[in-house]
């Protein structure tokens, strides 16, 4: 079964922009590690509520920042061993610049798929 990770990035602010010039940069690195299958990043701009669920309507847009922007990577390994070897890669290039723009460090979520 192929190897996941959900990555809870918390940005300040005032770094969105730095942040957001970076991504391109570390997708194109990400995307080069051995047995990737699929990388994701997603930028939490909507909201749903259970009134919103219980007559089917769209999620609202966000249209303030409270403390953080959020932003959640999800990336797929074929093995857990290729992930391991990516993630040290990541550790030893771009993960300085990453956590120099969160108000928090960044949050990992790791299992294997239970249904592709």
């Amino acid at each position: 079964m192929p190897f996941t990770e959900i990555c809870i990035y918390q940005v300040k602010p005032q770094k969105v922009d730095e942040f957001e010039k970076l991504l391109p940069e570390v997708k194109e690195f990400l995307e080069k590690q051995e047995g990737l299958l699929l990388v994701r990043l997603i930028k939490r701009e909507y909201h749903i509520d259970l009134e919103q669920i219980k007559e089917g309507l769209p999620p609202k847009k966000i249209t303030r920042i409270v403390k953080s922007v959020k932003y959640m990577l999800y990336w797929e390994f074929a093995t857990r061993e290729q992930y391991g070897i990516a993630q040290q890669n990541l550790y030893n290039t771009y993960w300085k610049s990453i956590e120099k723009c969160l108000i928090v460090p960044h949050d990992k979520y790791l299992g294997e798929v239970l249904f592709p």
